[in-house]
């Protein structure tokens, strides 16, 4: 299936890691024709990641961005729209865990490091991006969900619960005007944000999948790539849960 993804511009957060969901959406929007601007805290993964963009022939320009910083976001989007003129899409992919453990052992400033990166960091891209998008009438906003129930990452869960309901009410907003947000919500896979976690955590995800493995980037880039084209034109406010169980 054509995805209709020839020449749009996405703009895909957490894009550093090399082992992570960010880079293998970029080089999936890549591939289906997208330009790229790669957005990560680690600017020398991120250029990793524009490297293999560029070699699929697409343009692509790295970015480094702290979604906890209003003027980081704000100068990324900047950024982006001096060099492509447009940004068609988000990919609103970063996040991280302060720690994995028990919610009675985390502190104050661990609550206010996973809501600040995984919700509101969401909602400042957000923010941003969508007067570009608004003032064309076009955009796919993807937002990324997950973790939730998890006894050792109970405030990254919450985040991330809360990001599923700004997806539904910003989808109601902005949709009449041309813009289209859904979210994503990943299994649990061995990447960047779960480096910390137990071995017992990985096993007994697998144990309990039907397909008895662990989520990986290959299954959630194309899942976006969707998302994030003219061929989801019905889908408004939902969230993807990839999952296995």
């Amino acid at each position: 299936m054509d995805l209709q993804l020839k020449d749009k511009v996405a703009l895909v957060t957490g894009a550093g890691s090399q082992i992570g969901y960010g880079k293998a959406i970029c080089l999936t929007l890549a591939e289906e024709g997208c330009d790229i601007i790669a957005a990560d805290i680690d600017v020398e993964g991120t250029k990793k990641t524009v490297k293999e963009v560029e070699a699929l022939g697409r343009r692509a320009l790295a970015v480094k961005v702290d979604v906890t910083k209003q003027a980081d976001v704000e100068a990324m989007v900047e950024q982006a729209i001096k060099k492509f003129g447009k940004i068609d899409i988000l990919v609103n992919n970063a996040g991280a865990s302060s720690k994995e453990q028990p919610f009675m052992e985390m502190t104050p400033q661990d609550w206010e490091f996973d809501i600040n990166v995984n919700l509101l960091g969401q909602i400042r891209v957000a923010r941003a991006v969508l007067p570009h998008m608004l003032k064309r009438k076009y955009g796919r906003i993807i937002n990324t969900s997950g973790g939730q129930g998890l006894p050792s990452i109970s405030i990254y869960g919450a985040a991330k619960g809360g990001v599923v309901q700004f997806t539904k009410a910003l989808a109601r907003e902005v949709g009449p005007q041309g813009v289209i947000v859904n979210a994503v919500g990943p299994g649990l896979g061995k990447t960047g944000l779960t480096r910390r976690a137990p071995d017992e955590m990985f096993e007994g995800e697998k144990q309990g999948s039907v397909l008895k493995r662990l989520c990986e980037p290959a299954d959630v880039a194309p899942v976006v790539a969707f998302l994030a084209s003219d061929r989801c034109s019905y889908m408004v406010g939902q969230l993807v849960q990839l999952s296995a169980a």
